[in-house]
């Protein structure tokens, strides 16, 4: 292996301290710091929810990433790129933005408490927004790391409408499964709404009943490992990841999981290299 850095990028749907504490939010923000220290260089993205206070966050725009526009379902929307350093150890976190999809001082609802009924569309955007943005930093992950359902489209595209493109050429995927509920539908049209140059229609076909099972397991599909990220994961998925026959990781307590993780993105890397 030669020896600069292994870069890890990490798309996390939730980070502490910018939205509650979760299992999601705890390991978005202890996994990258370790893995860090372990002497890899790493960038994280998690979309910016409009509850996350830009203030006492202390968030900017990135204005050179900023100024993109992405097509989604036959409209334009603005693609904001925001940035924000988490102390003390000086890890910055990157924010994909949109008002139309993350609208000011809401997460998951509607500030009168009902379901979203655009939560597909937001993930398209995120998962699309994170792969342009790394593209246009030009910096080419070893590893990508999802985790969280709004992450789940990450590693189609990935495998199919970047499949060209240098800066993802050796790029090896990791998806790690919650425990998750939606707390709602999901549109029907999600799959039409998903497909870009390069995907087509039976890369999709999974979600088109677009079940948080279902975006599990399109993840995996397109994943080279998969993690178990809670203690508990659905049956019909533990089962499903052992079916397909890819690498994967049990569940691992908090204290365990960064060597754990580590020791995986090592495998695969070093897989990557004795193919080569």
């Amino acid at each position: 292996m030669d020896m600069q850095k292994k870069r890890v990028l990490f798309v996390s749907q939730e980070i502490s301290p910018y939205l509650s504490e979760s299992k999601i939010s705890d390991l978005g923000r202890t996994v990258p710091q370790g893995i860090m220290e372990k002497g890899k260089d790493i960038r994280i993205f998690m979309p910016k929810f409009g509850c996350i206070n830009e203030r006492r966050n202390q968030l900017h725009e990135v204005i050179r990433l900023s100024g993109m526009n992405m097509i989604l379902d036959n409209l334009d929307y603005p693609l904001i790129i925001k940035v924000a350093s988490l102390q003390p150890v000086r890890m910055q976190v990157y924010f994909i933005e949109n008002e139309d999809y993350f609208p000011k001082k809401t997460f998951m609802h509607e500030l009168d408490g009902d379901f979203f009924d655009f939560h597909d569309e937001r993930a398209i955007f995120f998962c699309r927004g994170v792969l342009e943005t790394v593209k246009k930093l030009g910096w080419a992950p070893d590893v990508v790391h999802c985790g969280g359902w709004m992450t789940a489209l990450v590693p189609l595209y990935l495998k199919k409408a970047f499949a060209d493109d240098p800066i993802f050429s050796n790029t090896k995927i990791v998806y790690s499964v919650f425990e998750q509920e939606i707390g709602g539908e999901l549109s029907a049209d999600m799959s039409r709404k998903a497909i870009v140059q390069g995907v087509e229609e039976a890369d999709v076909a999974i979600i088109s009943e677009p079940k948080i099972n279902n975006l599990h397991k399109i993840a995996i599909d397109f994943a080279d490992a998969v993690i178990s990220g809670s203690e508990n994961i659905d049956p019909e998925i533990e089962k499903y990841i052992i079916e397909s026959g890819k690498s994967s990781l049990n569940y691992h307590s908090d204290e365990d999981c960064t060597d754990a993780f580590d020791a995986l993105y090592d495998e695969l890397l070093e897989e990557e290299v004795v193919l080569s």
